[in-house]
This record gives C-alpha cells, structure tokens and sequence, in this order.
C-alpha cells in the first residue's frame, strides 16, 4: 500500500504556523484572535459584539508605560484593521473557527480557518500564539471516514485543516435485481423453484460478506500506516452500519458514530463536516464526564475548580486536564487556556450549562492530590 497523501490544507496551515512560529520579539506586537463562527455565535451578531469587547480590553493595555508610542500606534491600527475585518460578514470563511494573526510592522495579516476555537479570545504579545493551532491538530489527528455499499467503497481522510479522499476499492458483484428462475434453469428442473432461488441470494449475500471483510481489512491497514483517532461509516439504508461487524476489535472503540451518506454521490467537504460534527457530539459527552469527575474530584483532592485555586494548581504544574467555562468573559480564563496550552496540558472548554456551573469559571483534574 502505498503513503497516504497529506490534505493540501494542511501542508497550507502547517506552512503558516512554521512562519508564525519562527517570529522573533522585537520592537514590535502582534495581535492574536481566536474566534469561534458557530451558528449561535453568529446569531445576532453575537460573535462581533464579543469581538468589539475584546479589542476595547485590548486598546486599554496599550497604555503600558514600558510600550513605546511608535509601537502603541501600530497596534492600535492593528486592532482597527482586525475589527473592520470581522465587521464585515462576507469575509468571514465557511468554518466554525478563525484565527487571525495582524502585525502591521511584519507586514502580516493572516486568517486561518478553524474546525473548532477553544474560546474565542484576543491577545496582543510579542510573538504569535499558535499553539492553539498546533494543539487542535494533534487533538483532531487522523479521522477516517469510510464511504460504503455492496458495490465498493471510498475512503476520506480527515484533519482538522482538510480532508483527502484515498484510494477506492471496487468489489466484483453478481449484478443486482431481482431473481428470475427461468432465466437461472429449464422449467421442471430441480433449480427452477425455490434452490434456485435460494443459491442466488446467498451467492449475493457472501459476495457482499466478503467485500465488507475487505474493506474492514482495508481500514485496518490505512491504521498501520497512520494512527486514527477516529473512524466514521457512512452509507444508505442498513448498508451504513453493515461494516461494524467486520471491524477489527480493537477499532470499534475509535468508531465516532454512523451516518447517512450516498457512498457515490457524496462531496470531500459534505464529509469533513459530518465527521467534524461526530466528532463535537463525542466531545461534549467529554465534557460532561469531565465535569462529573471535579464534581468528584474536589471531595478527594484529585481536582480543584474556581479561578485562583485553579490558576494556582495551573503554576505548580499539578493540572492534567483543564476546564474553562466557555461563557465567561474573566481574561484570567484565556490567560489559564494558553498556559495549559503551553504545559501540553489537555483543555476542555464547557458550554453545557450544568457543567459550567460545576467548573466554576475554571477548574483542574490533577496529576497528583492536593
């Protein structure tokens, strides 16, 4: 089998974060935003009002005294370029997420579209922050969806940044229809009723055995090459779900869900968005074992939730998994994202509202007790 091919979306976005990344202090800031597009962010405006608040924070700390005025000028033409960017909805791109990098003195304006934000956050420092972006790669990995009836199969690689499709597989079927016995032996004969019958449909019924047990075979091999995180079928009818029992044992775990798709039909980007989406629904049931296990964590010293006790866990490099509630506006919030993000600790942010009240603006599950 030959190497999987890399999405050219992502060779794009991983070429951008090797530039961002390799941005050295000088006497200059760049302004960072992350922002999440989702339907209720968009609803009324709501994520551009989130955006105004976040530039005016911003334009507040420009009045540090150790920023020299030639550099509080850029940056604050920086974050009237940003606004004026998001205040027009027709630039926005079709994506969950956005992060946008602006330095007018590196003469850098770069917008990268996101499958999932964190929160949506702006910070203005002397470099870019990208490890959001090299964490959501990581987190997303390798998921493969497989597109398949009784008469092949297609395979779609996807990212967080695109989606490829690989190589087909076409499996050799009696051709579909219905049974006609005169067609199949002379009348009178012994194969003529019913056996004849009966042979042909276990004829079609092995074939198609026998092709799912291929293309199981198939998945398992694309695994070898390139750990997945998580594999998705698609399909029509009962052929959506007919591949689960062919599965290897150790891959059901990493199946995220089953969904209707036409294996001919469908488009690359239709199956990134229903794969994304599997994906969010088995993050949110995340997010509320992971509030469960504060909930039960903060009795025996195995977590800790609030903002100060948290932040201070966070600096002892005591928290394995962070919790950020994903409607507070507290700076101190984003501050805690990027630190996590910096110590490669685990972030989940909570939108579920019975969760948030648990996390209580931040919390930790921890590496060792308090």
């Amino acid at each position: 089998m030959t190497a999987l091919p890399i999405p050219p979306r992502d060779n794009a976005v991983r070429a951008a974060v090797e530039r961002l990344s390799r941005i050295q202090p000088g006497a200059y800031q760049v302004v960072t935003c992350y922002l999440k597009l989702e339907p209720r962010d968009k609803t009324r405006g709501k994520y551009l009002i989130k955006m105004k608040n976040r530039v005016r924070e911003a334009a507040a700390t420009l009045q540090r005294p150790n920023l020299d005025r030639a550099v509080r000028d850029a940056v604050a033409a920086d974050l009237d370029r940003v606004l004026r960017y998001f205040e027009e909805p027709s630039r926005l791109p079709p994506a969950r997420g956005i992060a946008l990098f602006a330095c007018r003195t590196l003469d850098l304006f770069d917008v990268l579209p996101l499958p999932h934000v964190h929160r949506s956050r702006l910070d203005v420092a002397p470099v870019p922050l990208v490890r959001e972006l090299v964490a959501l790669d990581e987190e997303v990995g390798t998921i493969l969806v497989v597109a398949c009836d009784r008469t092949g199969a297609r395979f779609f690689e996807v990212t967080a940044y695109g989606v490829v499709e690989l190589p087909s597989l076409t499996a050799w079927a009696t051709r579909p229809g219905k049974f006609h016995g005169e067609r199949q032996a002379k009348k009178g004969s012994v194969l003529a009723g019913g056996f004849g019958e009966h042979n042909y449909h276990m004829r079609i019924r092995e074939e198609k055995h026998r092709h799912y047990a291929q293309v199981a075979q198939q998945i398992f091999q694309i695994h070898t090459q390139r750990p997945l995180s998580g594999l998705v079928l698609a399909g029509v009818g009962v052929d959506a779900g007919a591949l689960l029992p062919h599965l290897h044992t150790y891959l059901h775990d990493l199946v995220l869900g089953v969904v209707r798709l036409n294996p001919k039909r469908v488009a690359a980007a239709e199956v990134r968005e229903a794969a994304l989406a599997l994906r969010e629904e088995r993050e949110r049931a995340w997010e509320r074992a992971h509030a469960e296990a504060v909930r039960e964590g903060v009795a025996t010293g195995w977590a800790v939730k609030g903002v100060e006790p948290t932040l201070r866990a966070l600096e002892r490099g005591q928290v394995r998994t962070l919790l950020a509630d994903g409607q507070d506006d507290d700076r101190r919030i984003d501050d805690a994202v990027e630190e996590a993000l910096a110590q490669r600790v685990q972030v989940d942010v909570v939108y579920d509202e019975r969760a948030r009240r648990v996390v209580d603006g931040l919390a930790g599950l921890l590496r060792f007790r308090r």
